[in-house]
C-alpha cells in the first residue's frame, strides 16, 4: 500500500452535475472499461469486485496494505482444526433499511456457493454454514483450511429478504447483464447504488446508516464512475479536470501529466500475473476444422510458444519498461511465492522451429488469439507484438481484440470457453498461491478451474493442490507449491508474461488524499477530497 498525501494547492470547484449542489463533494473517476454487473456473487473481476466490495459488507474486509479487519464480523475464533465461530456486527441495515443478520449469512453461502457462481471458489473448503443465533455463525470446513481468512473478504453478505421477495437466487453466468440482481444491488456496504448506466457511469452516495458511518475518512458526497477506453480521451479527461483521478495511465503519457502542475502520477507495483493460455482440452482446434488435431495438446508445441515470445522485447517497447518478465503464474507478495523458480522462458525462435518440427507441424498451423483492448495496460498493445513473433515460427496468428465483457464471457463458462488461445491477467483474490491454483492451474473439485479456460490438468498438480488446501505448516506448504509450480512450469500449462506496473493520474487541486493499493483499484472508504 501506498498512502499518498497530495500536494496542497488552491482548491478548484470544477463544473458538478445541475442537480449538485455547490458544496457537494463529487469525486469522479476513470478506467479502461465498464464494471460486468453488480451481481457480488458473479463476475470475478477487479474493478467489478472494487465496486461490489463498496456497495455489498463481508465478514472481513481487507485495507489497502492487504491487511485484515473487522467489518460485518467483530470477531473470529477457531474452535477446531476445522470450525470457526464469528460473531456479527449488531444493529447492522442493508440499504433498503432491512436488519442484517445471521440468516443473511447462512443464504449468501448457499447463494455464493452454487455452480454458476463466478465467487464460489472463496468458500470451495466450507462444508456448512450455521446459525447459532441471530448475531453468531459457525463455518465448518472439509479440513483444515489455511486460507479461510484471507477468502473472506470474497464472500459477499446479501439481504435474504430482498433476494427472495424478488426471486433472485440464481446467479446468471456472463458479463454485463442486466438481471435483477445484476441492476439492484441491496448490500450493507458504505455506499449505494444511485444509478448504473451500462458502458457510460455508475454512481453511489454514501449510506448513512452504514455502522461506520460517524468514523469514516472519506468525505466524498457522491461518486461517479465513468469508463473511458480511449487512452488519450482518459488522458485529456483527468488534464482537463472532467476527472479527479484515472487508471492506468498510458505508459507513453506519463511525462506528460507529470509536467501538469495540478495532476500526481502515482506508480507502484501491482499483484496482477498476465499470461497466455492454451486451449488443451478439445481433440480438435477450433482454428483447424477436419483436422482431428489440436497441436496444443502436445507439451513440444506449448514450448515452442514460450520460446517464440520475447518477453523483454514486450517489456522495453510495448511496457516501456513498465513491466516485470516472469516465469511464474505469481508475482512476489503472494504468499508462497518460490522466488528461485522465477525465470522466465528463454526467448529462442530457432528452438521454437525445431520443437514445431519435432511435433509435425514443420509448416506452423493457423491459431486465433483473444485478447482484452481495455482491460490490462497495453493489453491489445501486446496481443499485437506477440502476432509477428509467433509468425516468425509459422504460426499464422488471427488477433481477435474486444472489450472485456465480450472477451471474458467468450474465454468464460459463459460460452464454453470459446478459445483456443487467449489472454488474461490473474490476481489471486487471497493473495495466497492456493488461488491460482484453484482458478487457474486445475480442474477437479468444488470451486476449481472458474478461468481455467485451455483446461490444463495434470493429476500430480492436481493431488499437491488438493494437499496445499489442508497443509497448515508453512514450510510443508510452501515445498508443495513449488512442486506444483515445476510441473507446471515445465509443461508450459500456461505461459506467463509479466507482472504489469500500476500507474494512476490524481487531481492534486481537487483530490487530498487516495490510497493507491497493489491490487489496482480504488475502494471509495480511502478517498478524502479538498
Amino acid at each position: 500500500m501506498r498512502k499518498i498525501m497530495l500536494a496542497t494547492t488552491a482548491a478548484v470547484l470544477l463544473a458538478m452535475a445541475a442537480s449538485a449542489s455547490a458544496q457537494e463533494k463529487v469525486f469522479r473517476y476513470s478506467t479502461t472499461g465498464d464494471i460486468l454487473g453488480l451481481d457480488p456473487h458473479n463476475n470475478n473481476e477487479g474493478p467489478t469486485n472494487t465496486m461490489k466490495s463498496n456497495i455489498f459488507g463481508r465478514l472481513i474486509h481487507r485495507t489497502g496494505d492487504l491487511s485484515l479487519e473487522p467489518d460485518l464480523a467483530t470477531e473470529w475464533t477457531a474452535k477446531s482444526d476445522t470450525v470457526w465461530e464469528f460473531k456479527l456486527r449488531p444493529d447492522v441495515t442493508f440499504h433498503n433499511g432491512n436488519p442484517f443478520t445471521a440468516d443473511d449469512v447462512v443464504y449468501s453461502f448457499k447463494r455464493q456457493t452454487q455452480e454458476a457462481s463466478d465467487m464460489a471458489f472463496a468458500l470451495s473448503s466450507v462444508k456448512d454454514v450455521r446459525k447459532v443465533d441471530d448475531l453468531t455463525i459457525e463455518i465448518e470446513t472439509d479440513g483444515p483450511d489455511p486460507t479461510l481468512l484471507l477468502n473472506m473478504p470474497n464472500f459477499y453478505i446479501v439481504d435474504q429478504e430482498f433476494m427472495e421477495e424478488n426471486d433472485a437466487f440464481e446467479v446468471v453466468k456472463g458479463a454485463g447483464f442486466q438481471n435483477f440482481a445484476n441492476t439492484h444491488p441491496n448490500g450493507t456496504g458504505p455506499y449505494k447504488l444511485v444509478e448504473w448506466v451500462q458502458d457510460n457511469r455508475v454512481v453511489v452516495e454514501p449510506f448513512e446508516q452504514h455502522w461506520d458511518y460517524a468514523n469514516r475518512e472519506s468525505n466524498i458526497d457522491r461518486a461517479v464512475f465513468t469508463p473511458i477506453g480511449n487512452d488519450a480521451t482518459r488522458v485529456a479527461a483527468i488534464l482537463s479536470g472532467e476527472i479527479d483521478l484515472m487508471y492506468p495511465v498510458p505508459l507513453q503519457d506519463i511525462a506528460r501529466l507529470e509536467a501538469d502542475p495540478n495532476v500526481d502520477v502515482l506508480q507502484g507495483p501491482e499483484l496482477r500475473t498476465i499470461f497466455l493460455g492454451f486451449d488443451q482440452w478439445r481433440d480438435e482446434l477450433m482454428d483447424m476444422p477436419g483436422s482431428g488435431k489440436n497441436p496444443f495438446k502436445d507439451q513440444k508445441v506449448r514450448e515452442a510458444f514460450a520460446h517464440a515470445i520475447d518477453t523483454k522485447a514486450i517489456q522495453r517497447v510495448v511496457m516501456r519498461g513498465a513491466s516485470t518478465p516472469t516465469g511464474l503464474m505469481i508475482a512476489p507478495g503472494i504468499n508462497g511465492f518460490p522466488e528461485e523458480m522465477n525465470i522466465p522462458y528463454e526467448y529462442d525462435p530457432e528452438k521454437s522451429k525445431q520443437l514445431l518440427e519435432e511435433a509435425g507441424y514443420a509448416d506452423g498451423f493457423p491459431v486465433t488469439l483473444d485478447c482484452p483492448n481495455d482491460r490490462y495496460v497495453n493489453d491489445e498493445a501486446i496481443c499485437t507484438a506477440i502476432v509477428p513473433m509467433l509468425e516468425r515460427i509459422g504460426i499464422k496468428v488471427n488477433l481477435n481484440a474486444q472489450t472485456k465483457s465480450l472477451h471474458f464471457n467468450k474465454i468464460g463458462a459463459a460460452e464454453n470457453n470459446n478459445t483456443s488461445f487467449y489472454m488474461l491477467g490473474w490476481t489471486p483474490g487471497s493473495y495466497d498461491a492456493y488461488n491460482v491454483l484453484q482458478n487457474i492451474m486445475t480442474m477437479d473439485g468444488e470451486g476449481h478451474g472458474a478461468w481455467n479456460s485451455g483446461r490444463y490438468s495434470n493429476p500430480d498438480v492436481e493431488r499437491l493442490t488438493d494437499e496445499i488446501a489442508v497443509t497448515i505448516d508453512e514450510d510443508e506448504r510452501n515445498d508443495l507449491i513449488r512442486q506444483a509450480f515445476k510441473i507446471h512450469y515445465d509443461e508450459v500449462g500456461h505461459l506467463p508474461l509479466h507482472q504489469q506496473a500500476l500507474a494512476w493520474g490524481v487531481r492534486n487541486d481537487t483530490v487530498e488524499s487516495v490510497v493507491q493499493r497493489p491490487f489496482n483499484d480504488v475502494d471509495l472508504r480511502e478517498v478524502v477530497m479538498k
